[in-house]
């Protein structure tokens, strides 16, 4: 009987694709095309203001996330869109402010073709901070 070959399915995003998982956020910010790169620094920018101030980035599950004793939030590349994954907590209380963009379980995706409603971006983050804290 002859062996079949495995195929690698596509990537889903944009995020980088070069030699596997990217060791730092820049890495990561570094392999992702325009206009995904400049929205995705937006976002940083904006994480970082509303994280608490000893929060250190990190790469987790391939994606970049800002932690603080956890996992606080990641965000991430991909083809058409940038999403942030808050938790599904997050995007449960703020479900009718998100009513205007794609949302799961966990993540709410931002489309690189219209601007980033950053006030919107800073109390999603800060409400999961305030989560991760049990306030």
């Amino acid at each position: 009987m002859a062996s079949m070959k495995k195929v690698k399915s596509g990537t889903r995003g944009s995020g980088p694709k070069a030699s596997g998982t990217p060791k730092s956020v820049d890495e990561y910010l570094a392999g992702v095309p325009e206009p995904a790169r400049t929205t995705l620094e937006k976002m940083r920018a904006l994480i970082r203001s509303a994280v608490p101030p000893e929060s250190t980035e990190v790469i987790s599950y391939g994606m970049p996330a800002f932690k603080h004793k956890k996992v606080l939030v990641w965000f991430a590349a991909f083809a058409k869109h940038c999403s942030l994954f808050p938790t599904a907590a997050v995007i449960e209380a703020f479900e009718s402010e998100l009513k205007g963009f794609s949302t799961s379980k966990g993540t709410i995706q931002f489309p690189t073709r219209k601007p980033l409603p950053s006030a919107l971006v800073k109390k999603l983050v800060k409400a999961r901070v305030a989560q991760s804290e049990g306030k």
